[in-house]
């Protein structure tokens, strides 16, 4: 979505009494320079002046940031800083192993940048997944020094039970002053009640979004929130005046995005065997689409499990996410591990961190193998030298680049969509959203043969089918000649 089409909403955003404002990370920022030519950076300092009430929050991908290998740990310091600078305020970091040595540094450098460090825990459920475990991480992260906790996810798998029992044992290990956030999607339909839940367990914080950007692979409707609290003895606070105008501003505003909304439109409860987030269906959709094999889904959502049990069970969230389905993708186009992305192998080998489970080890010698290295069992970022000097001599070549850490930030994170932003960033924004009231006509087929009108009067066309979209819903219309 264009910065230009949520720049009417942040007053209202701003005035509703929400706890913070998630507005940036790894996918927006990929946007931002992939589609919309927009600096990610001015969008972040734009949102600052237009809110300056509300808590700025960002996910970040700890050692990852907000691309898909480990950085160095001065990358990481200077990307904290830069985030900090421009306006973040809250950082919810996770690590998709949950691996807490991955957490480390950016944790720190939150905390030296005087920010709050919001610590998560990635929600997964497998054989050797247990509530006893999510306790155990969270008390490592209150010794981080976390300001909070974050139960994260991603994927719609959190069921009410859970949720409640998580909380609960959260709050009874590390104390009742502990502030902890869940974080939901929509996509299995039960997570709904799963908030209820995690709020009569003593959660602080939930995440929702305004109805009319709601559900789906999203997240519960923020009206929804509000409305089932009526009577329970809980309050959210929120201004309905102004959540009402943000709903009814975006509900115009989305039908001009139709063509980027997922298929996914109700409730998929397969979603608890193939624990595939909602932004990587979107993803997986696409690739098969690329190759022609749209119709193939259904045997990847059943290879992603199997995938998964391979590497270790590790949760599915960025980039772990993109990684097993990707080789999920790979099994059914190609036969099991007939071909390994290099990411894949490089999970498995343990560049990524530890994961709960141990790695199938037939498939770690193909990895092996293919990436000519062995497997590793330190922290990934120890192995890695300091980079930010070639970053920046790198950067700076680039034609566009303004030399400043920012650009230089950017380059690091999307090397290969970074040069093209830098050389088009003088064009301006784009905006990808069309005119909802625009038709769009196309024929349906070739019109007919002229034929002979029965009075001998010489030859008529006959008549001709188009296809019109108005909308965003098409219909058939005949069109006959006078």
């Amino acid at each position: 979505m264009a910065m230009e089409d949520m720049i009417p909403a942040c007053a209202d955003i701003d005035k509703a009494g929400y706890w913070s404002v998630e507005c940036w990370g790894g996918a927006t920022f990929d946007a931002c320079i992939r589609f919309l030519n927009e600096d990610p950076w001015e969008r972040l300092r734009i949102f600052r002046k237009l809110m300056p009430n509300s808590r700025l929050q960002m996910l970040l991908r700890a050692q990852n940031l907000l691309g898909y290998r480990h950085y160095e740990d001065g990358v990481v310091d200077r990307f904290v800083d830069k985030a900090a600078e421009n306006g973040m305020d809250v950082f919810r970091v996770f690590d998709a192993l949950n691996d807490i040595r991955n957490l480390n540094r950016s944790i720190n450098a939150v905390k030296k940048a005087g920010k709050h460090a919001q610590g998560t825990i990635c929600y997964t459920i497998s054989p050797l997944h247990t509530v006893a475990g999510y306790v155990e991480m969270a008390k490592e992260l209150v010794d981080l020094g976390c300001d909070s906790l974050c139960l994260k996810d991603m994927a719609a798998l959190l069921k009410p039970q859970p949720a409640y029992d998580i909380v609960k044992a959260i709050k009874q290990a590390c104390g009742e002053h502990v502030r902890i956030h869940v974080h939901c999607h929509a996509t299995t339909g039960v997570t709904m009640v799963s908030l209820m839940k995690a709020i009569e367990a003593g959660a602080d914080c939930v995440d929702t979004a305004i109805s009319s950007l709601s559900l789906g692979p999203g997240h519960n409707p923020t009206e929804s929130l509000v409305e089932m609290l009526d009577g329970t003895g809980y309050t959210t606070a929120l201004d309905k005046r102004c959540i009402l105008n943000v709903k009814n501003h975006f509900a115009a505003i989305r039908p001009r995005y139709a063509e980027f909304l997922s298929n996914i439109t109700g409730v998929e409860t397969d979603i608890f065997e193939s624990q595939i987030p909602g932004g990587m269906i979107s993803n997986m959709e696409s690739q098969l689409k690329q190759q022609g094999a749209a119709n193939r889904i259904k045997e990847v959502l059943l290879e992603v499990p199997r995938v998964r049990q391979v590497a270790g069970y590790p949760p599915l969230v960025t980039p772990s996410s993109q990684i097993i389905g990707t080789q999920a993708v790979f099994n059914v186009m190609m036969g099991d591990y007939k071909v390994l992305t290099g990411e894949f192998a490089d999970l498995m080998l343990g560049y990524y961190g530890a994961t709960l489970g141990p790695r199938d080890p037939q498939v770690l010698e193909l990895a092996s193998n293919q990436a000519h290295k062995e497997a590793i069992n330190c922290r990934p970022a120890d192995m890695l030298k300091p980079e930010w000097d070639t970053l920046r001599s790198d950067a700076s070549a680039l034609p566009g680049c303004d030399g400043s850490d920012e650009d230089v930030l950017t380059f690091a994170m999307f090397p290969q969509v970074a040069p093209r932003f830098f050389a088009t960033r003088k064009d301006g924004p784009k905006n990808l959203g069309k005119d909802p009231s625009t038709v769009a006509i196309t024929s349906a087929g070739a019109p007919t043969p002229a034929s002979v009108r029965d009075d001998g009067k010489g030859p008529v066309v006959a008549p001709i089918n188009y296809n019109i979209t108005f909308n965003g819903k098409s219909t058939k219309v005949t069109v006959s000649p006078a």
